[in-house]
């Protein structure tokens, strides 16, 4: 689903790809397998006469983890969900006269149940594959991402994945059916990659020193350093750099329209200040902040 706290040397390559979607024939929120307790219903958002693409209001179900900062989450004080993929999303659908509605999903499955039409996309920022463009279709990427390794502060037993690597007594934490886990699986057999089903999982396990690393994308290890500043921080260079991209089921008739609202919203600045806003240094939210 990201945050860090070296946030000037974040080096995004902000490209674009929102994605509010229509509900396809046979899906609807209530045939998902898992409904959200932080389901966000905003109503129809833009106007028909200002629509880059008009979606004559149509519902959009939109999978979200709700448990990836920045991109998605829920707060413990107010029980509301935000981040990244709600505002962007919204500012979407403005854009085309249609109605965002998120629901809440686990990140095991998520990418199946897009392409089984359970949703009309999935958003959680999800790396654009080849793999994955076999089962369904991506809109044009909005960020490109490196991954990084995140250490406790003050870590000197390695300083790169290979040297890590080279340690055999060493253990690297990373969320499972990820392309960090797969990126993982390169440099160290699975005995020595533990999996976790969130990436707060992992990083908690890392501070509490069950693992010595974890490989993360670099806007989300920002964040969950955050205000973490003095246990956590990122090392060494670019492991991959990866493109994230909105998903959607093969042949979905929004992926045109979405990927119009994205080079709008990256034309005229949108999407720059929507990344400073959550991968910039004014974010301040940790895993505490966020169920």
């Amino acid at each position: 689903m990201k945050r860090l706290s070296i946030w000037m040397f974040l080096v995004l390559v902000f490209g674009l790809v929102l994605s509010a979607c229509a509900p396809s024939s046979g899906s609807s929120a209530g045939e998902t397998s898992q409904e959200s307790q932080g389901n966000a219903q905003t109503g129809c958002l833009g106007s028909a006469d200002t629509a880059l693409v008009d979606l004559q209001c149509r519902k959009i179900t939109v999978a979200v983890e709700n448990a990836y900062m920045p991109f998605n989450y829920i707060l413990v004080a107010t029980g509301e969900p935000g981040g990244w993929d709600y505002d962007a999303l919204r500012e979407i659908c403005t854009r085309l006269h249609c109605e965002p509605v998120f629901v809440e999903a686990a990140w095991d499955g998520m990418i199946q149940a897009v392409a089984d039409k359970q949703y009309d996309m999935a958003a959680d920022g999800i790396t654009i594959t080849e793999d994955r463009k076999q089962i369904v279709d991506f809109s044009i990427g909005y960020i490109s991402i490196n991954q990084r390794l995140l250490v406790r502060k003050g870590e000197t037993r390695f300083a790169s994945i290979e040297e890590f690597a080279a340690n055999e007594a060493l253990v690297l934490g990373t969320q499972i059916n990820t392309t960090n886990y797969e990126t993982a699986k390169k440099y160290l057999p699975e005995s020595r990659i533990k999996g976790f089903e969130q990436f707060a999982f992992a990083v908690q396990a890392l501070i509490s020193g069950d693992v010595d690393a974890v490989i993360i994308d670099e806007t989300a290890g920002q964040g969950y350093r955050g205000e973490n500043a003095e246990k956590l921080e990122l090392i060494g260079p670019s492991i991959s750099s990866d493109e994230l991209g909105f998903i959607f089921p093969k042949g979905s008739d929004l992926v045109e329209p979405f990927n119009k609202a994205i080079e709008a919203m990256k034309a005229d600045g949108t999407l720059d200040r929507l990344n400073q806003k959550y991968f910039g240094p004014d974010f301040k939210l940790t895993e505490s902040d966020v169920k």
